[in-house]
């Protein structure tokens, strides 16, 4: 396993070779702690905030990248995102310390407020109050995904692949991951150099 991240190091910008060794198992918890305990109605905007704006510990390419297969697979997304990014950072014990992390906070408080909300979750002003968060968490959403989509989204045939997902799973129901794969493999056929310009670039 070290001989593997350490190749993977090998391969990465000397800066961010830097800011991957320097982080240690304990910063990668309490990040991820944090993360849990403070995520309000929709993680993704505050693990851009926390991994790429604050730590820098990865760039918006990968976190698109990252997110793109936390959503293909089964589980949570900020789960699956803590066990990508702390295998890229620090190995297994770096997923360990991000999935604990980022679960610990979520499920204790869920369990208070679950108990509480048995026993007032149908009070006026907690109904209202449930909306508004609603409400804010889809701003939330929006204005990561608005910054991500400036970085992500290099080509106007890039919008096509998006209103095809939105298509496929909102219109027709298709299946996520289907749905992914799919996009995915005309995503390649697209952005794949083609022949002639791999030979026109040889001198």
């Amino acid at each position: 396993m070290a001989d593997t991240v350490a190749a993977k190091l090998a391969l990465q910008p000397r800066e961010t070779v830097t800011k991957a060794a320097a982080v240690s198992i304990r910063e990668i918890f309490l990040e991820f702690l944090i993360i849990g305990a403070t995520s309000f109605g929709g993680v993704v905007p505050y693990l851009r905030g926390s991994l790429v704006t604050k730590r820098q510990w990865i760039d918006d390419k990968e976190f698109v990248e990252m997110l793109s297969i936390s959503q293909s697979l089964p589980g949570l997304n900020a789960t699956n995102m803590a066990v990508l990014v702390g295998e890229k950072l620090r190995g297994v014990m770096g997923s360990i310390a991000g999935i604990i992390g980022i679960c610990l906070p979520g499920g204790l408080l869920m369990f208070a407020v679950g108990i509480f909300y048995r026993h007032h979750g149908d009070h006026t002003f907690i109904t209202a109050a449930l909306k508004g968060v609603a409400a804010a968490a889809v701003g939330l959403i929006l204005s990561t995904v608005v910054n991500l989509s400036k970085k992500a989204l290099s080509h106007n045939v890039d919008f096509a692949f998006i209103a095809a997902t939105v298509i496929a799973v909102n219109r027709l129901h298709l299946g996520v991951p289907l749905t992914l794969v799919a996009v995915g493999v005309l995503a390649i056929l697209f952005h794949h150099p083609r022949k002639a310009q791999k030979e026109s670039a040889k001198p």
